[in-house]
């Protein structure tokens, strides 16, 4: 099972308490200017839209945040001019990886995704290299105590979800892009609140990696994940829980 979708959810929790909340909030106020820019201010009719303001929403942020990055989106505000961007590269061990950014300058962003590639052991690829490796799909994390096994599978691929895996101390849950909303929906209606529910892009295989390359790793995800126009980082790594917990109680 992807060792990725674990670190997200350990960085998740620890997001909850973290001081870089505003960080948080900034993310998701790109995403969603980008989204209604895109596709319209109407989340009824803007699937990526609505799942931007679902995300916000289950990180407490008010909603007269989220109204400002919609009209800014759709025009009705000034704002920035942020332009979306997606490298490509590899980490520590061959692993690849897809770095989405969102910026006002891609001239600069370029010189500095490479930067901190190069500097925690990765390097950048050409376009294409890697992306054939991972498939858009919807990504769904359960907290364990939430649903046994027998029950949850009912649910989610009744509504339509492709696989529900058992991801150590949560059940992770992928969805084709379009059936993210009903399978969010169907576990709502049984009281199940996901801890996270988003569209991502899913490896197709994965990388063991243990000891130094794969806390190497972590490092190089945590850089790229410090700097403030990097979105999502995806990669396509396995590292066992453990290793994963010693690397954020760590940092």
């Amino acid at each position: 099972m992807s060792g990725h979708s674990k670190w997200a959810t350990i960085k998740h929790k620890k997001a909850a308490t973290d001081a870089k909340r505003g960080r948080v909030f900034t993310r998701y106020i790109r995403e969603i200017t980008i989204a209604a820019r895109t596709g319209g201010g109407d989340p009824n009719t803007n699937p990526r839209l609505r799942t931007a303001i679902a995300s916000a929403k289950n990180e407490n942020m008010p909603s007269e945040n989220i109204e400002r990055a919609i009209l800014r989106g759709t025009g009705q505000l000034e704002g920035e001019q942020y332009e979306e961007a997606t490298f490509e590269g590899y980490g520590p061990g061959g692993v690849g990886m897809l770095i989405q950014v969102v910026t006002t300058n891609r001239n600069r962003i370029v010189g500095e995704m490479r930067h901190l590639m190069s500097k925690n052991g990765g390097n950048m690829a050409e376009a294409g290299a890697v992306g054939w490796q991972f498939h858009r799909k919807g990504e769904i994390v359960v907290p364990k105590e939430a649903a046994s096994e027998d029950k949850l599978m009912g649910i989610v691929l009744d509504a339509g979800a492709d696989d529900l895996k058992d991801d150590g101390s949560t059940w992770y849950i992928t969805t084709p892009p379009e059936a993210l909303d009903a399978v969010k929906e169907a576990l709502s209606k049984e009281g199940i609140t996901p801890d996270s529910a988003e569209i991502g892009m899913v490896p197709q295989n994965f990388i063991k990696l243990t000891g130094p390359q794969a806390q190497q790793m972590l490092r190089l995800v945590e850089a790229l994940e410090e700097h403030d126009d990097v979105q999502h980082v995806y990669a396509n790594f396995d590292i066992d829980e453990s290793e994963i917990q010693a690397a954020v109680s760590a940092g």
